[in-house]
């Protein structure tokens, strides 16, 4: 299936809600069936033997330790700074998307 034909590219444009010129049909045609031999070639490689590998740097847990920071300034000292608050908290107008 490396070849696809204007109708492939139609029932993809379909799929996909596009409205396609013929200069684009054409385009998409070619480029779509190269993109499609590339994935064949790869699907031929033979890789018998070859482990999977899901990480190639070779490190290993980059994480750091959690540190806790004393900047020096209490919750009460940023609530303080704050245009309205309720119950300790920020207030903030309603925000509905």
């Amino acid at each position: 299936m490396a070849d696809l034909t204007r109708d492939d590219v139609l029932k993809l444009a379909q799929l996909a809600r596009l409205t396609l010129s013929e200069e684009e049909i054409e385009k998409y045609r070619s480029e779509l069936s190269q993109i499609l031999a590339y994935v064949q070639q790869l699907k031929d490689v033979d890789v018998t033997g070859l482990e999977p590998t899901s990480q190639v740097t070779g490190l290993m847990n980059v994480m750091r330790e959690d540190e806790v920071v004393d900047y020096g300034v209490s919750p009460d000292d940023l609530l303080r700074i704050v245009p309205s608050k309720q119950d300790r908290q920020i207030k903030v107008k309603r925000m509905i998307a």
